[in-house]
């Protein structure tokens, strides 16, 4: 009677069909990740017509130029501010300045009469990226990880035609 008892068939759970299941879900995302489109907002500048007025630079612009030899200038000023692979002194001036246009309360125009937002969202800290068209989109986005870094918001790009 003990032998009859242990010959007694145990519960087992077949998980094999659960593994191939598992199996093609995998795949199955496998492939589809990578056609998940990608969405970037940009804000591309029309044509200018005849009829409509070059506006001038304002005074509290910042551009940071690219140059061919991935060396950095700000605003065209001669003063070393790094290359693309160590933007660091272009991170420490635009910090510095942002700091001294916070004591200074210099302000966005639409921010003027904005009460109601902290100080600090307040200051005018946009800087624009020229870069030649030759130049890889990799880089780039170096020197935009930089000027966030920094604290600029936010960072626009600019056309190497305009000055």
């Amino acid at each position: 009677m003990s032998h009859h008892q242990n010959a007694q068939a145990k519960p087992f759970i077949n998980v094999t069909p659960l593994i191939d299941v598992l199996l093609v879900l995998l795949i199955i995302f496998m492939v589809a990740a990578p056609l998940k489109p990608y969405n970037f907002k940009v804000d591309l500048p029309s044509e200018l017509t005849s009829d409509q007025k070059l506006l001038g630079a304002n005074d509290k612009t910042l551009v940071v130029t690219i140059k061919p030899d991935r060396t950095l200038k700000l605003n065209g000023l001669t003063d070393y501010m790094g290359t693309v692979d160590d933007p660091s002194k272009l991170g420490e001036t635009l910090s510095a300045l942002f700091k001294e246009r916070k004591n200074n309360h210099v302000y966005r125009d639409e921010m003027l009469t904005r009460f109601d937002l902290p100080e600090a969202a307040r200051i005018q800290k946009t800087v624009f990226v020229k870069a030649p068209r030759s130049m890889p989109y990799v880089n780039v986005t170096m020197v935009i990880d930089g000027l966030k870094g920094a604290g600029a918001d936010p960072v626009g790009l600019q056309l190497d035609e305009l000055n």
